[in-house]
């Protein structure tokens, strides 16, 4: 019987669950997708202006996306599994 405790015991546990990963997954990707929307919009010649690098998207959009990322990468740590 002891030996059964220390087994159960010595089990690895996830400190978070199934749901907190699912969210972290969700956030992660609102993360990535807003650093993809913020890239580009340079030019292959540097003495050439591109406006393209003020559109809506850059300034506006993506980093929106990444805060909102961000905020549900700390809803999803703080979120208790067992409730």
């Amino acid at each position: 019987m002891g030996e059964e405790k220390q087994k159960d015991a010595n089990k690895s546990q996830f400190i978070f669950g199934k749901k907190n990963y699912k969210f972290m997954f969700i956030g992660l990707a609102c993360i990535a997708l807003g650093f993809i929307l913020m890239s580009g919009g340079g030019s292959d010649d540097p003495n050439v202006f591109n406006p393209e690098i003020f559109h809506w998207r850059r300034i506006r959009l993506a980093p929106m996306l990444v805060l909102l990322g961000f905020g549900i990468e700390m809803y999803a740590i703080l979120l208790n599994p067992e409730k």
